[in-house]
């Protein structure tokens, strides 16, 4: 059977019951999944990705209750900005060895969390960003039957951010995996607007990209106009930091937490 590729532009465009076959990376590069793989490089134990703040803070009082002197910390953003009352906010350097070292983060956010939950029959979820671009393609080269590129966007629309590591996974996958893929519109046009958006000799693979170079790029979507809104520039340049880690965050469909892989 030749292998697939699929690219999912937003959660909406696909069914759950559609990813149960083969591997699904979640992409929210500005910035839950960056965030993500920020706390699991710092030595957080696992993360509960939650679609609403109620959800969310119910869950880390059960949780402070069965695991009483654990650190539980809810995380969390609604439109860019941290919520009132919880312990970090959604910017990837606030994820740190110092604040969630050994910690359960319970996580809600507008994009990011959301798409997770549509993996919930998926049997093998990943968590992918430019920050652990490398680690995600080494484990994708691994499946042979069906890659699905799971983006989260930016309100219910297209994200350029999302779209460009999609397009990333597909070209690296096409150049380096060895095989001939089938390949959905959506990653066609992923594929294209990553050859488009960078002069060789990125464009031809070259890595590491550059961070100035990447953020600049990761700055044209709607995603980053809101965080320069919200004057948190600098997550764009930490979310362009390429292959800054090695770990790959799983989504564990049987319990709802993401763990180490």
């Amino acid at each position: 059977m030749q292998p697939k590729i699929f690219v999912h532009a937003l959660p909406g465009l696909v069914e759950p019951e559609e990813l149960t076959v083969g591997t699904v990376v979640v992409i929210d590069v500005l910035r839950a999944t960056t965030s993500i793989v920020h706390a699991f490089a710092a030595g957080t134990k696992a993360v509960y990705p939650c679609a609403e703040v109620a959800e969310a803070e119910q869950i880390a009082e059960e949780l402070r209750k069965s695991r009483p002197g654990e650190p539980v910390l809810l995380a969390g953003e609604r439109n860019c900005l941290a919520i009132d009352g919880f312990d970090l906010g959604n910017s990837p350097a606030e994820f740190s060895d110092a604040q969630v070292a050994d910690a359960w983060i319970i996580f809600t956010t507008t994009n990011g969390t959301l798409a997770f939950k549509r993996c919930r029959e998926a049997e093998r979820v990943l968590v992918g960003a430019f920050v652990n671009a490398s680690a995600v393609f080494r484990a994708l080269a691994e499946e042979i039957a069906i890659v699905h590129l799971l983006c989260a966007g930016t309100d219910g629309e297209y994200g350029r951010d999302d779209t460009l590591l999609a397009g990333y996974f597909v070209d690296r996958l096409e150049r380096a995996g060895g095989l001939r893929y089938e390949l959905n519109a959506q990653a066609l046009t992923a594929r294209e607007n990553w050859r488009a958006a960078f002069a060789e000799p990125y464009a031809l693979g070259a890595e590491p990209i550059p961070q100035a170079l990447l953020a600049e790029e990761l700055g044209k979507s709607t995603a980053a106009r809101k965080l320069v809104a919200a004057r948190l520039e600098k997550d764009i340049l930490d979310a362009a930091a390429f292959d800054r880690f090695d770990c790959v965050p799983r989504y564990r469909r049987e319990t709802g937490w993401i763990t180490r892989t």
